[in-house]
């Protein structure tokens, strides 16, 4: 009985449940509310179907999966185009191979896009509708009507180079697509199309690392395709000689992990995880962590002063002595950590930049762990270093967003004046009392300024900021946001950041300027008066994503702007990057105004495991050129002439090959600077580079020889310039006469008769005599030289 009751009692509570939902059908079929959607303010509301209010609803897919879709197809299309031509143009088997796995791939992939779009209800595109178009400046990474018309002239390895610089450039261009996909709300919503989107990504990452490595191959250029290795990377120079290698310090590198490596992913076993192989390699392939490693060990910039070298690092620096041997010699290891660790030295004080939220006051190893603390330390360190072998910190300047770079701009008797850049977040007033984030409407904010530091040499613990300008407000309105707001510069240029600091500032108090590279902007500043800087001219520059460092050649009359785009840790020198991005822009100044003249942008590919973009340089002196030598991280360092502005060429260069060629690991040249003679290098993990200039066409052994007599005073530091002068001597007359024959100046019977006079003339200085005959003959040839018609000098 009792399991006959709750037998029935169950079917009648089904059944009551049953004609519920049939009575709840029925209201529903027969409902004659009406569905309205309205329109815009002004416009008449639309009454619904059920269908179609549902349909409005539709969250299953989106106009931007539909639109993607339709443009990758098209996309998609051209890649299997541009296959298609390479069996009659090539027989290189693995370029053969890429476009099999092009044509199966891709083929198939549009197959799955139509369908997917005609399951939906969506209309599909002809495949092929953009060919004869020019999509390149709609659709990134498709190649023109131009480039396919010549990719079909082209056979052998023209071809080859050709066909894989289009392709990678095509492969990259998809995957921006993708990712520009899955930004947008709502997208990629389908379990379906987000399978896709991630398997178009990984398939055409791997294809593009397959065929630059293929590039890599055809290149003529010794530079590309350089084996790998931490000590043991393949070597590649062009006139210049690499004489000693000093690797970081101890203390300055982590035993376990010396190159910096990041590290391996861990792989589970049963429902515990383990680090992976060190190796980093996971089921057949590399898996390595996504998050960056910290800078803890990271060189940075340099600062000279007689014989001694300072090398700044994120941990502290180093001091070295300079000798007549090939390698310096480590005198002292200083641990101070909080990066960037930039340098600089007047007299017995050196200054130091600071920005991380670790670095504390005392120099701590802890770091601070708090979001305010009185602890913590944020801006300009500075040491006594009349001791060599043991500095001491005698002063402090704490700044609302810490300290990037810093400027020397005078010094006298009494005091230092340093212009600093903080490019980091303004600190909480809580910590420090009078700092300002970006409040609407608050002028008071620590953005937009450089800070104006004092330093008392009597007393450096008295160090203070004693003015911080607005150097970027509008000269109108006074609103201190006055530059560049950030953003774009139109279709087909960079992303660009907004004016809210400058990363460097380089003074050249000779000429009482000042260069700016400010993040979107690059400026010239009136330094008369130190205290005060005025900006003169401003400038943008549709290739520049962030202006980064700046500098002048030995007249003052020309700048250097490096583009730092990618922030310095990616790979921005590949051969489908843009060649006008990440580069060099080089300026006239003319009255006070920036006229841009070209840019320059180092010629050898680099792998996607190479960091490399402009970075910091210096001027080479040698009279009556304008030569440079530029940093480019993992790109090595290249030698540059500039005196023609408008044709900046490399004369020399020196490479190493990527720290690894299974993960990004950050690495290369920080700093490249000329010092008396010689270049140093600071390499990011590898320590510190010294190389020398070796005689080419380019630049003679007499350029060389004058460019190490240059009179370059004291002391060097980033950022601060002064004009270089030349003894009065032979060999730099000699300078001048091989750059005067290089360009055809000169017949060939007054070089022969100028060469046998100073010949005459170094023979009687090397033997220490004076020769009145000699001093006669050679201001006899000068007064030919002064009198002489123009084309027979």
């Amino acid at each position: 009985m009792h399991h006959r009751r709750i037998g029935t009692t169950l079917g009648s509570l089904i059944m009551s449940g049953a004609m519920l939902l049939l009575a709840a059908a029925g209201a529903l079929a027969g409902q004659d509310v009406p569905i309205v959607q309205p329109g815009a303010p002004g416009q008449r509301s639309t009454t619904l179907t059920a269908p179609q209010a549902v349909k409005v609803a539709d969250s299953r897919h989106t106009a931007d999966d539909v639109t993607f879709l339709r443009d990758m197809i098209q996309h998609h299309d051209q890649a299997v185009q541009m296959a298609e031509t390479v069996k009659a143009r090539t027989n290189l088997p693995e370029l053969v191979a890429v476009a099999g796995r092009i044509n199966a791939s891709q083929a198939d992939e549009i197959a799955f896009m139509q369908n997917w779009l005609r399951q939906r209800g969506e209309s599909v595109p002809d495949a092929s509708m953009h060919r004869g178009m020019d999509m390149k400046g709609t659709m990134v990474g498709m190649a023109s009507p131009a480039d396919m018309a010549r990719l079909a002239t082209l056979k052998g390895v023209d071809f080859d180079r050709l066909f894989l610089t289009l392709m990678i450039a095509h492969h990259d261009g998809a995957l921006k697509m993708v990712d520009a996909l899955v930004k947008k709300p709502g997208s990629a919503y389908d379990p379906v199309l987000f399978q896709f989107t991630s398997d178009v990504k990984s398939g055409q990452k791997a294809e593009i690392n397959r065929m630059s490595v293929l590039l890599g191959t055809l290149a003529t250029d010794p530079r590309v395709a350089l084996a790998a290795g931490y000590t043991d990377a393949g070597q590649a120079a062009s006139n210049l000689a690499l004489v000693a290698t000093l690797a970081r310090p101890t203390g300055f590198f982590d035993p376990a992990n010396v190159s910096d490596s990041p590290l391996p992913k861990p792989t589970k076993t049963g429902n515990e995880a383990r680090p992976a192989a060190g190796n980093g390699r996971t089921d057949g392939g590399p898996e390595w962590s996504d998050r960056p490693r910290l800078l803890s060990f990271a060189q940075t910039d340099m600062a000279f002063k007689g014989d001694v070298l300072v090398t700044g690092n994120y941990h502290g620096f180093n001091i070295y002595r300079l000798t007549d041997a090939k390698a310096p010699t480590l005198l002292s290891s200083v641990v101070c950590p909080g990066g960037q660790g930039d340098v600089s030295i007047v007299g017995n004080l050196l200054i130091m930049s600071v920005e991380e939220t670790r670095g504390r006051v005392d120099c701590g190893r802890q770091g601070v762990n708090t979001d305010v603390s009185n602890e913590r330390f944020r801006g300009l360190r500075i040491f006594d270093i009349s001791d060599l072998t043991s500095p001491q910190q005698v002063g402090q300047v704490q700044t609302c967003r810490g300290s990037h770079t810093h400027s020397v701009v005078f010094d006298d008797k009494d005091r230092i004046v340093v212009y600093n850049s903080g490019t980091a977040g303004v600190r909480k007033g809580e910590e420090l009392a009078g700092c300002v984030g970006r409040v609407p409407g608050d002028t008071r904010t620590a953005l937009f300024r450089i800070d104006v530091v004092e330093i008392p040499k009597a007393d450096p613990s008295k160090s203070r900021i004693v003015d911080s300008p607005a150097v970027f407000a509008d000269e109108a309105t006074g609103r201190i946001a006055g530059l560049w707001l950030g953003g774009g510069h139109g279709e087909g240029t960079q992303e660009t950041s907004e004016t809210d600091q400058c990363h460097d500032i380089t003074v050249f108090p000779a000429r009482k300027l000042a260069a700016g590279a400010c993040s979107g902007n690059g400026i010239i500043f009136d330094i008369s008066d130190p205290l005060k800087p005025k900006r003169l001219d401003v400038v943008t520059d549709k290739g520049f994503a962030y202006w980064h460092s700046a500098t002048f050649n030995n007249d003052g009359t020309k700048v250097i702007f490096t583009d730092e785009w990618g922030g310095g840790a990616r790979p921005r020198c590949r051969s489908y990057d843009p060649r006008n991005w990440g580069a060099d822009a080089i300026y006239d100044i003319v009255a006070n105004k920036l006229i841009y003249r070209g840019t320059y942008k180092l010629p050898a590919a680099q792998t996607e495991n190479e960091n490399c973009v402009a970075h910091n340089g210096s001027i080479v002196p040698v009279p009556g050129r304008d030569i440079f030598v530029q940093a480019w991280y993992q790109g090595g360092l290249s030698v540059i002439d500039f005196t023609d502005s408008t044709k900046p060429t490399e004369i020399a260069f020196f490479d190493r090959g990527p720290i690894s060629d299974k993960a990004e690991v950050l690495g290369g040249y920080w700093s490249t600077y000329w010092y008396r003679g010689r270049i140093y290098g600071t390499e990011i993990a590898r320590g510190l580079d010294v190389l020398e200039l070796s005689p080419s066409e380019h630049l003679t052994a007499s350029e060389i020889a004058a460019a190490k007599l240059a009179i370059q005073g004291a002391t060097f530091n980033p950022q601060q310039q002064y004009p270089l002068s030349w003894p009065d001597t032979p060999v730099v007359a000699r300078a001048y006469l091989d750059q005067l024959q290089r360009d055809g100046g000169f017949t060939a019977e007054i070089v022969k008769r100028l060469s046998a006079a100073l010949d005459r003339a170094q023979a009687t200085l090397d033997a220490g005599r004076k020769d009145a005959g000699v001093a006669a003959e050679l201001r006899k040839q000068a007064a030919l030289l002064a009198g002489a018609p123009a084309g027979t000098r």
